[in-house]
């Protein structure tokens, strides 16, 4: 099986580094990824953060977009319970006008920050709406559509400019309930593992996922795996080169889950939800070693939950040896898909 490769970058400020910094290795892998024959590159929206820069992923996917020349580049993912629908896909729509055909819009489900920054995304709001409905509502404007019907105040009303091509949205998650919801809307669905920390999940969230999707105009299921990965020249060197990726999961009194990597955050987040919480450790879901040993596993991980495409992020502090991660990675399955190739073509030739 041909595996594409895409890459979640999520502009990590590491110890010592600016912004600027983070934002200038953005666009420097970005463009490496490109000369390398990634698929895509989406980057993640956070809020609140001194560790990461990207509280604004349409910004930089138009800085990217121009950065570029053949890459698609996307959200990883915007966090549309914050948003209007309406004005996520008009930024969109303008993004992929300028970049016809190189635009993904992922939806992400969590409020990517603390309490406090999601309180000051809303402010001035109205009550909240459900995100199964921004989503519908955001996916008719997408194809070009209207919500509502002759008595709604929104009739007639489009998200121009609009482009030739339709911006693809993929729902993002790390569970069950988000994989059901990406069936009945016929969306694309990316899984995380590196968020959820378990292939078991995975496997279960994408078979649920095929077995209840409903088409919609036509749309077919499309399942993808993203999963966190160092890879190095050998198995001994990987072992120090990425920083420790254990994950924390809040779980509110409420109901609400909400996974991060902080331990620390994990605790701000709990104070300032004003419920009562409890923390989960989970282990690290990171996957390193040799660029064989990484190749393999992430291979069997493709296999196993039956996708033909992996997102990968790289939490390694330095940039050169984050840079060489994602070189040996494409590599390795260069040579696989030549390995392929290869098999089918002595195959064929004994027919």
């Amino acid at each position: 099986m041909s595996i594409r490769l895409s890459i979640l970058d999520q502009t990590p400020v590491f110890e010592e580094e600016s912004a600027r910094t983070a934002f200038r290795h953005s666009v420097e892998l970005a463009r490496l990824a490109d000369r390398l024959g990634y698929h895509r590159y989406w980057v993640s929206e956070h809020h609140d953060s001194k560790g990461v820069a990207g509280s604004s992923p349409e910004v930089l996917i138009a800085y990217l977009l121009a950065s570029t020349d053949r890459i698609r580049i996307g959200s990883g993912g915007v966090m549309l319970q914050h948003y209007s629908p309406y004005k996520v896909a008009e930024n969109f729509n303008v993004l992929a006008n300028l970049a016809p055909g190189r635009v993904d819009l992922g939806i992400g489900r969590a409020p990517g920050g603390l309490p406090r920054s999601s309180l000051a995304l809303r402010r001035g709001a109205p009550e909240e709406a459900q995100l199964d409905d921004k989503l519908e509502e955001l996916n008719v404007y997408l194809r070009g559509g209207s919500p509502g019907g002759e008595e709604s105040p929104l009739d007639g009303l489009r998200a121009e400019p609009l482009p030739e091509q339709t911006v693809p949205a993929y729902l993002l998650g790390a569970s069950l309930d988000s994989a059901e919801l990406a069936a009945r809307l016929g969306l694309p669905y990316v899984f995380s593992v590196f968020i959820n920390g378990s292939l078991e999940q995975a496997e279960a969230a994408l078979t649920l996922y095929r077995e209840r999707f409903v088409s919609v105009d036509g749309s077919r299921p499309e399942a993808i795996l993203a999963l966190s990965a160092a890879a190095a020249d050998t198995d001994e060197e990987a072992e120090g080169i990425a920083d420790a990726s254990d994950l924390y999961r809040i779980l509110l009194d409420n109901g609400r889950k909400l996974t991060v990597g902080d331990p620390e955050r994990a605790e701000q987040f709990g104070r300032e939800s004003g419920a009562g919480y409890r923390i989960e450790h989970i282990p690290s879901p990171l996957i390193r070693g040799s660029k064989r040993t990484v190749g393999l596993k992430l291979r069997e991980a493709a296999a196993r939950c039956a996708v033909d495409e992996l997102i990968v992020t790289s939490p390694i502090r330095e940039f050169a040896k984050r840079l060489h991660s994602y070189e040996l990675l494409q590599q390795f399955f260069n040579e696989d898909a030549e390995q392929e190739s290869g098999k089918f073509e002595q195959i064929a030739s004994k027919v």
